[in-house]
This record gives C-alpha cells, sequence and structure tokens, in this order.
C-alpha cells in the first residue's frame, strides 16, 4: 500500500523521470556510439564531432595539460572544456569513447528535465504547468510546419508522411529558411556540454530563490557553497556561466529577500572565474560588440525582425506575453530576469560567429515556455468552451517541433574507423610521444587526432569561431607544406615546433588544403608509410637534424 501511495502522490514526478530517461538515452546514445574498433556518428552531428572527438582524445591519448585547443596547438585554449576532459578521464579508465562520453551527456539532459519540471512547478505551483513546460522544451514551438506543407500540401498523406520526415524543414543560417537551427535538440545531440551546464545553472538559481518560493530560508552558507560552483563552472561553459549571473543578478535587483545572499555568491562566482577568463581569453580575446538583430544583424529591418521571432517562437510569442499578464507580481519578476537574455542576445555579439548568440535564446525559452504552459492552464480552467481552445493551441505549440523531432530519429550514422582499425592512428598512437604535433594535411578526423596528438591547424571554422587567428596560421601552413627548400622547410617546422609531418596525397586534390610540395617526398626520410592511402608520415628531428 505505501509503495501505490507513493507512486500516486509521485506519479507526475515519476513520469517526467521517465520522459528523461527516454529523450537523455536515446538522443546521446542515437547520435554517437562506438564499438569493435568503429565510431558511428549521426550524419547532423558529423561536423561538430570533427571538434569534439579530438579535445577528448587529447585528454584521453594524448598529453594537453595547460590545455591547448588540439586543433591549433602553441596558444592557451579559448573553449570551456571540462565537459570533454571529463570524457577524457572516462576514456583513460576504461569506458570506450561511447559510453564515456553518452553516459554524462545522457545525465546531463535527464537533470535538465527534471529541473525545468520542478522550476516551473515551484514558481507556479502547478505539476500541470511542470509538464507541459517539460514537453514544450522538448518540443519547439516554432512554425517549422509552414515550410513542411509548403512542400507537401496538407493532406492526410503529408500528415502520415510526418514520421517519415529525414531533413529539417529550416535550418537557418546555414540552410533554407529562417527558423533557427538551433531550435531543434539536435543542439543537445552536437552540442554535449549544452544540457549539463543548463541544468547546472537552473539548479543554481531555483536553490538561491528558495526563499521567494516560500520555501526554507537559506543560510550564508548556503550561497558560499552556491557561488563556489557557479564560479567553478566558467571552464564547464562560460556563456551559460554569463547567463546565470544575469539572470541572479536581475534577480537580486527585483527581490530585496535575497539580495545580500545572491551578491554574496555572484561576487565569490566572479572571483573565482576571473583567472579562468584570463586564462581563455588571454592578451587577444575576442571582445564583445554591440551587434543588432541577431541573425538578422546583416540585412536588419524591423519587418524582418518581427517576422524572424514569429516564424521561430511561433504561438510563445503571444502565450508567453498571456502568461506574463496571468502571473502574479512575483511571477512576473521572474520572467523580467530572464527577460534580460532574450535582449542581450539580440543586442550583443560575443564570438566572431553571431550564431553562437543561440544560447541566450535556447536558455530563456526554457522559461519563456514555463509561462506559455501557465496560460495555457488558465484558459483551460476557466470555462468549458475554451478547453477545445486550449488544446488546439496546444498542437500549435508542439507540432513544428514534432516534425523536427523525426529528422533526429530518422537520422543514419557515419562510420570512422578508430586507432584500433585504423592502421595509420595505430602506427601514430604506438610510436609518437603523446604531446607530439603535427603538420597536418588533412583536417577532419585527422589519423593524429583521432590518436590524441595536436594537428598544426584542423578544419579554419573550429578555430575561428574561438578567436584564434586562422588566416595568419593557413599562411603558415601554406609556407610550410609547399617549401621549396629543405632548409627552409626544416627552418619552419622547428620554429613552430612541429615534430612530425604527416602527407596524404590526394586524387583529386583538397581545395582547401595548400598545394603539397615534393619535396618531402624526394628529399625527406620516411618514418612511416602506407601506400595504399598515399599516406606518409616524416620525423622531424630525423629529418631536420643541425
Amino acid at each position: 500500500m505505501k509503495i501505490k501511495k507513493f507512486l500516486l502522490n509521485n506519479s507526475s514526478e515519476i513520469i517526467v523521470f521517465l520522459i528523461g530517461i527516454a529523450f537523455g538515452t536515446f538522443l546521446m546514445f542515437s547520435s554517437f556510439s562506438s564499438g569493435e574498433g568503429i565510431i558511428m556518428i549521426s550524419s547532423k552531428a558529423w561536423s561538430d564531432f570533427a571538434s569534439h572527438i579530438p579535445l577528448i582524445r587529447s585528454f584521453s591519448l594524448g598529453s594537453n595539460f595547460p590545455p591547448e585547443y588540439p586543433l591549433f596547438p602553441g596558444e592557451p585554449i579559448k573553449y570551456h572544456f571540462i565537459f570533454y576532459y571529463i570524457v577524457g578521464l572516462l576514456e583513460k579508465i576504461g569506458l570506450p569513447i561511447g559510453l564515456a562520453l553518452n553516459i554524462p551527456s545522457a545525465i546531463g539532459f535527464i537533470f535538465l528535465v527534471l529541473i525545468i519540471y520542478y522550476f516551473s512547478k515551484q514558481v507556479f505551483k502547478s505539476k500541470s504547468v511542470g509538464l507541459l513546460s517539460v514537453v514544450f522544451f522538448l518540443f519547439n514551438s516554432s512554425l517549422s510546419f509552414i515550410y513542411y506543407f509548403r512542400q507537401n500540401p496538407l493532406s492526410t498523406q503529408s500528415i502520415l508522411q510526418i514520421p517519415n520526415t529525414t531533413n529539417f524543414q529550416s535550418f537557418a543560417p546555414y540552410g533554407q529558411g529562417i527558423i533557427s537551427a538551433f531550435w531543434n535538440l539536435n543542439i543537445y545531440t552536437n552540442q554535449r556540454h549544452l544540457a549539463v551546464s543548463f541544468a547546472l545553472s537552473f539548479i543554481i538559481i531555483y536553490l538561491a530563490i528558495k526563499p521567494i518560493l516560500g520555501e526554507k530560508t537559506l543560510s550564508a552558507r548556503w550561497y558560499f557553497i552556491l557561488g563556489i560552483v557557479l564560479g567553478l563552472s566558467f571552464f564547464i561553459h562560460t556563456a551559460v556561466f554569463l547567463m546565470s549571473s544575469v539572470v541572479l543578478l536581475s534577480l537580486a535587483v527585483l527581490f530585496s529577500k535575497i539580495r545580500k545572499g545572491v551578491l554574496v555568491l555572484l561576487i565569490l562566482a566572479a572571483i573565482i572565474a576571473f583567472p579562468q577568463y584570463l586564462y581563455l581569453t588571454g592578451s587577444d580575446g575576442y571582445s564583445p560588440n554591440l551587434v543588432l538583430g541577431y541573425l538578422l544583424a546583416n540585412d536588419l529591418t524591423f519587418q524582418k525582425f518581427i517576422e524572424f521571432w514569429i516564424y521561430n517562437l511561433g504561438l510563445s510569442l503571444i502565450l508567453i506575453p498571456f502568461g506574463f499578464i496571468f502571473a502574479t507580481k512575483f511571477q512576473r519578476k521572474i520572467l523580467l530576469a530572464f527577460f534580460s537574455l532574450f535582449i542581450i542576445g539580440n543586442t550583443i555579439q560575443f564570438s566572431p560567429e553571431i550564431a553562437a548568440n543561440h544560447k541566450f535564446f535556447n536558455y530563456f525559452i526554457v522559461i519563456g515556455n514555463m509561462f506559455s504552459a501557465f496560460a495555457l492552464l488558465v484558459l483551460w480552467n476557466k470555462k468549458h468552451f475554451f478547453k477545445p481552445i486550449v488544446i488546439m493551441l496546444f498542437l500549435f505549440m508542439v507540432f513544428g517541433g514534432i516534425i523536427d523531432f523525426f529528422p533526429i530519429y530518422n537520422d543514419h550514422k557515419i562510420s570512422i574507423d578508430d586507432y584500433k582499425k585504423n592502421p595509420d592512428a595505430n602506427w601514430i598512437l604506438t610510436n609518437t610521444p603523446s604531446n607530439s604535433i603535427f603538420l597536418n594535411s588533412t583536417y577532419l578526423y585527422n589519423p593524429a587526432s583521432l590518436s590524441g596528438r595536436k594537428i598544426f591547424m584542423g578544419w579554419p571554422y573550429f578555430a575561428w569561431s574561438q578567436g584564434y587567428d586562422t588566416d595568419a596560421r593557413g599562411k603558415v601552413m601554406k609556407d610550410m607544406l609547399s617549401a621549396k627548400s629543405k632548409s627552409v622547410a626544416c627552418d619552419l617546422l622547428k620554429r613552430y615546433k612541429i615534430d612530425f609531418v604527416e602527407i596524404r596525397i590526394q586524387n583529386p586534390p583538397d581545395p582547401n588544403i595548400p598545394n603539397i610540395s615534393l619535396l618531402y617526398e624526394n628529399e625527406f626520410i620516411k618514418s612511416y608509410e602506407n601506400k595504399n592511402k598515399n599516406y606518409s608520415i616524416y620525423n622531424v628531428v630525423t629529418n631536420c637534424l643541425p
């Protein structure tokens, strides 16, 4: 009887927990796996993992401390690396890379789902709002279904074909349409540290505002602990640290009851985070700029701005304001504190790529969804004739997200041979020092990267988006690969601390790789050769003796 009573009293919590497990495990394990010397990556995560795997492997198979970006060595890392450092440690102690990455990724997503439920339930004192908030988080409210029905005119057949969808209907700024690529759940499969950092942030904020939620007042000790945790989270995700700080500061201004405790929390977090900030930014870090309109910055008009957010937010653009109107003064202050992030995301650029501001909107909409859920619940409880309207509004809220879910569900995987089956990567792992730097002649999933070694410059977009000077390094890379004399080549290789040169002659040549001089083939001694792939490795010390 006690078990039955417990299940009845906590049925909503159990449902949310099961939802979190189902989505967390499916999203993470279906998009990435490993086994028998093969790594399997979903096609929609292929490009992102070409950056993540070298970072993980630099910790698990390589030597990367103090941390450098393994696709741009020689400078301190500019990327929040702790999550991938933990994954690397898990692989280092014996877990396959698939489990080492997927387990913490799934746990982070599960905790995010749980804190969304508890946060919204406590703010609105309603389990129904909590459940709806989780559903709205999983299925975005965008109008992507409009794009779907433009290509597939509305009919019974087109509706039945939705589960077979393989492509996102809109994928701005990288594809067609104006709906952002970052509303889809693939943002959590591709950026594995995002769910973890969001979950931790919401937990910190939830605990910090417990006194204004009608719960027990926190002691100064608790705010001290939360400040330490928030400060240490800087290396997990710098943008989420910033967003958490902005929200907490806004809440401190709006609620005098928690003001002193939150200010102590923020001061301590800032003290702990500041050295981390200096390490990541160095002397040439990217300086924030005033840039209006997010993805529309280069062609911004008032009409296009409104159209963009109508398509991206869908009914949330209406329901969030209605939720705000129906809410109490206390609840409105909560939304105002988080709405500051929506404003910041539309006005300030924090990195070389404006698209990176998506995190501000992903974060804000979690809270926005709670007010949409509350608005629907208020309408549901008003009059009986509102119930059919609420059902229709609910369906329109999740319809775009449902359509956007199936391209992830139906995605296919691409396999790559890991170091156990890749002879080139295996030789590198076995025969080169763990801190070696390779001058590379290929970019994505380079054998040296799979083996935890650093390559002189990986795919330029990755390093550029983090603030590195890829143009300057690209010129140096060209000079080294296309050197006309051995003395010039050796001088450059030693100057830039290159340990090995790997040459792969591709036919046709990769237009993104500088022309490779025959100098290496004719005048350098090979340490390793794979004739089947036209692939060779040259030891700089052996070939460039004084």
